[in-house]
């Protein structure tokens, strides 16, 4: 039997795992948040990054896309995301419901802080996420990189569904890269081309 897999950060860009097929959408009763410190794809134990995960709110929804592995990869996929996501993050089920008029909603494994764990960095000030966000690295690469990917990602596939938490920090952390000269070569990587004049 198959399974879905939702992605709501880095999984929107590169997946790297065998999947069939692929619908966007969201899940409800979820905010997305940059509420989780990264210790290795986008910083370090000693300097932690910031990446996405999902906090319950009640009014909440996150778009984003799910992945439909076919039965004989579930067991390597689920091997594989383990792994990478390993620094706070539980596989859990919730229910799905794609964009496609008339599709049905389904359930679909999610990876998610469980906020007990010591990666959970909780409600945190966005200057503070913001200026985090600007000076980390990790094995993965720049932080900004992560940010500015998936605020991308969102601005052209999901214009129906905004998420203002993001797109407060993108344009907090354009004003301190612009501010302190800082990431430049992330911004013409991405094609901010306009803080190049």
């Amino acid at each position: 039997m198959s399974v879905w897999v939702f992605g709501y950060g880095s999984l929107l860009w590169y997946q790297d795992f065998h999947h069939i097929k692929k619908l966007s959408g969201v899940v409800k009763g979820y905010s997305r948040r940059f509420w989780q410190h990264s210790p290795d794809h986008r910083g370090t134990p000693e300097k932690p990054g910031r990446t996405v995960t999902l906090v319950p709110d009640e009014q909440g929804k996150c778009w984003g896309v799910a992945y439909e592995v076919p039965e004989e990869s579930v067991k390597a996929t689920r091997k594989y995301l383990d792994e990478r996501e390993k620094a706070g993050y539980s596989r859990v089920s919730v229910t799905f419901y794609p964009d496609t008029p008339g599709e049905p909603s389904f359930d679909v494994e999610v990876y998610l802080n469980i906020q007990d764990n010591e990666h959970y960095a909780g409600d945190s000030q966005n200057d503070e996420i913001a200026s985090t966000i600007l000076y980390s690295h990790g094995a993965s690469g720049s932080n900004l990189e992560y940010l500015l990917r998936l605020a991308d990602i969102l601005h052209k596939q999901a214009p129906h569904s905004p998420d203002p938490h993001v797109y407060d920090l993108e344009k907090r952390v354009l004003h301190l890269s612009e501010k302190f000269n800082e990431g430049r070569e992330v911004l013409k990587k991405l094609g901010y081309i306009r803080f190049e004049e």
